[in-house]
């Protein structure tokens, strides 16, 4: 592991969690069908969370909105499916990261190149079919938050840069992909709905999209994600006090202040430059990231304190340890950020608290060779 990142990361859990994912099989998207789906094998497939029969019709047709209470059983198949895929590859590029041995890089590009490759296995670059609602709909913009997992596989493919299993062709073939999907999200018009959303679907847009140009070298796309953050993401999402109105407004509002707070936090850390840092850009009024994280942070260190009305699912679960206060704590200098960090849970097992976890390894984030400056420079040098 490099010096310095020991104090900040468990050797010995990223290992296990290496060793867990190097005796998993690959996974595919095909490996489930969706009954309902329009689209074909290869195209991705979920439901809506909040949406349930409707028991006032014989078919439970059209299916009616229950805010913030999952239907456990609404289709998430080809969710569960690409996160865990998603996972598997970040606890293997991180166990490559901190060992260098091939064994997690070959299990790793494994799944990254069944996955997004392979002929008869791959996903089709789109969510065309994301969160359909029986009776109602093939398909939503809102969908595309799905695909939020997948922000950590860029910085897992860095670390797995040097590795002889992670060839030219297999590293071109996942920037193919990452380009004809971050075009999907930005042209087609359910990408164009997510990115005008005005709460916390609108940032994981902004996150999604900043993190795809990065490893496509797309330099537009990452100057309008920064410019997007500064001009309509920060103005119309952050109250001056640092919170978040319309995610307080929600039946689930600690989870989801918590959840929109640490994708803010990701933007900062993806999209700071020497010549412009978002951890220190304020509005006018004050607003900015450190007061968001500042009006965030007691109420992760006491839940007590909470002074909104409880989650209706899962409060008890929360908080739990999410990357946000890390990168927080070093890019601002603030160790109360770090020891939060290290003394929350690490492995929540609740289905609804992980599903609201974008980053699974974030070491895989701040090793110097992996983090944001090693697309940076490739974006320089191109």
């Amino acid at each position: 592991m490099p010096a310095c990142l020991e104090q900040y990361f468990d050797q010995d859990w990223i290992l296990r969690k290496a060793e867990f994912s190097w005796r998993q099989k690959p996974v595919h998207l095909t490996d489930v069908i969706a009954p309902l789906s329009e689209g074909g094998p290869n195209d991705y497939y979920s439901n809506g969370d909040y949406w349930w029969p409707n028991p006032q019709t014989a078919d439970g047709l059209p299916y009616i909105r229950r805010d913030g209470l999952t239907n456990p059983d609404n289709f998430d198949h080809h969710r569960r499916l690409l996160r865990t895929m998603r996972t598997n590859v970040a606890n293997l590029a991180a166990g490559y990261l901190i060992t260098r041995d091939e064994k997690y890089a070959e299990k790793a590009v494994t799944f990254l190149r069944e996955f997004f490759l392979g002929p008869q296995t791959r996903m089709n670059p789109h969510l065309r079919y994301a969160q359909a609602i029986p009776g109602r709909c093939s398909g939503r913009g809102i969908g595309i938050i799905d695909t939020l997992h997948l922000i950590d596989l860029p910085f897992a493919v860095a670390a797995l840069d040097g590795s002889e299993f992670l060839t030219s062709r297999i590293l071109n073939g996942l920037k193919a992909w990452f380009a004809a999907y971050l075009e999907w999200i930005c042209t087609h018009p359910y990408g164009v709905s997510e990115m005008n959303a005005k709460n916390n679907h609108g940032v994981c847009w902004c996150v999604q999209a900043a993190v795809f140009a990065l490893f496509t070298q797309n330099q537009r796309v990452l100057d309008f994600c920064r410019e997007r953050y500064k001009t309509l993401i920060l103005p119309e999402q952050m109250a001056p006090d640092g919170s978040l109105p319309r995610e307080l407004n929600r039946t689930k509002p600690y989870s989801y202040s918590i959840f929109t707070l640490d994708n803010l936090v990701t933007l900062c850390q993806v999209l700071s430059t020497d010549e412009d840092n978002l951890w220190s850009f304020q509005l006018p009024d004050g607003r900015g990231i450190q007061k968001g994280i500042e009006f965030l942070y007691p109420f992760l260190a006491d839940k007590a304190r909470w002074p909104y009305p409880p989650d209706v699912q899962s409060f008890e679960e929360w908080p739990v340890q999410i990357s946000c206060l890390l990168f927080a704590g070093r890019a601002l200098g603030e160790e109360k950020y770090l020891r939060l960090w290290k003394r929350l849970n690490p492995d929540p097992v609740d289905p609804e608290v992980r599903r609201n976890i974008a980053i699974r390894q974030p070491i895989l984030w701040l090793a110097d060779r992996n983090s944001g400056r090693y697309y940076k420079e490739q974006l320089t040098r191109g």
